[in-house]
């Protein structure tokens, strides 16, 4: 039933309305707080586990932002509901993990969640696709700030928010940025870039976050430190960071275009006719595919509605999904089976890639083709 209502419902992750950026697919802040006077989620004891659970998980539900949402105790989900909460960062895999008297309230847009008990007594994420720090701060501001009057959070005057990891203590925000930078990859020069951006505390890591591959060339960055900052400041040294980035992206793909275009195009155009033709294909594999088509997209050979389905792809091509899409238990070769069956159904109507733009070549009435594909979808 809550997967049934999670698929049903439009997603910032997978439908954001927001304009599509070419490098940042979304952006996140998460906030860490606790109650005051009661031991931290690993230290407690399962009374103690109770009293925070019952206390905030109401308070959580009936928030404005979270009416009509999501309430579940951890304990109460199946193993397939906690792996598709995970692979949409709805909740982390701590929480999936968690022991007795753990839960989560989702907003019905999955654009904010709430985690209790998991490393701390809550953490307070906002979920915003496309690059946009300011909505994301303002909407996780609102919910803090509400929670705040209702509850008795544990703060030090003199060192901020008290939270289970030192690392968080301060501000308890992580901000953080999910990633494309395929030319970055493809040049190999995202070792240099991560030795680089580490030196100003700032963090790299794969799709899933610490420990995770960054499958289809998809990173987060995040900040790592949050004493002595403000949420603000944070914000805008991060920022700071991501924009580099992004220009040593594009000129990573200036450069790649410049030098050796064929061998590019190459790529993308296997990636397409895999992606509408293979019959066994892994997660990793998928991701990989998918990073190139978005590629192709930013760079005009395919239509602007693609980026759209390649999004979708890389949340909805997770073995999580692929399980719960086939409507039955199924093995590793079962899934890679029909994960490449249903990546043909959506590649299907995806127009052939064109490699000759610089001639003047134009995708016909790509913006009603676009439309009518989207209303048949």
């Amino acid at each position: 039933m809550l997967i049934e209502s999670i698929f049903d419902g439009k997603s910032e992750m997978t439908e954001g309305s927001a304009k599509k950026c070419p490098v940042v697919l979304m952006t996140r802040i998460r906030l860490a707080r606790n109650l005051s006077e009661t031991p931290f989620p690993s230290w407690a004891k399962l009374p103690q586990r109770t009293q925070v659970l019952e206390t905030c998980l109401p308070a959580v539900a009936s928030l404005n932002q979270m009416k009509r949402g999501i309430t579940a105790e951890v304990e109460e989900l199946s193993e397939l509901e906690k792996q598709i909460l995970v692979e949409r960062h709805l909740i982390s895999r701590e929480l999936s993990g968690a022991p007795e008297k753990a839960g989560v309230v989702i907003s019905k847009d999955q654009s904010v969640s709430v985690m209790i008990n998991e490393e701390d007594h809550l953490r307070i994420q906002v979920i915003k696709s496309g690059y946009r720090f300011k909505q994301a701060w303002n909407s996780v501001n609102v919910v803090d700030s509400t929670l705040e009057d209702e509850l008795d959070y544990a703060f030090s005057s003199r060192i901020g928010f008290l939270t289970a990891c030192p690392t968080n203590v301060g501000t308890g925000m992580r901000a953080s940025a999910m990633m494309h930078l395929p030319a970055l990859v493809i040049s190999n020069q995202m070792e240099k870039v991560v030795r680089a951006v580490n030196q100003l505390g700032i963090a790299v890591r794969g799709l899933f976050g610490e420990g995770s591959d960054a499958s289809g060339s998809i990173f987060q960055i995040s900040n790592q430190t949050t004493l002595g900052e403000s949420e603000e400041e944070i914000i805008k040294r991060l920022s700071a960071v991501l924009k580099t980035i992004i220009d040593q992206e594009m000129n990573a793909r200036e450069k790649i275009l410049e030098k050796d275009p064929n061998k590019l195009f190459d790529k993308i155009g296997r990636a397409y006719g895999i992606l509408q033709n293979s019959h066994l294909l892994s997660s990793s594999e998928c991701m990989n595919l998918a990073s190139l088509v978005r590629f192709g997209v930013d760079l005009e050979m395919f239509s602007e509605e693609t980026r759209n389905t390649v999004d979708r792809m890389f949340i909805e091509c997770q073995p999580g999904h692929i399980q719960h899409l086939a409507g039955k238990s199924i093995d590793t070769n079962e899934r890679d089976a029909f994960r490449s069956e249903y990546l043909r159904k959506q590649f299907e109507n995806v127009e052939r890639p064109l490699f000759s733009m610089e001639k003047g070549e134009k995708r016909e009435d790509s913006t009603e083709a676009d439309s009518s594909k989207g209303e048949k979808e």
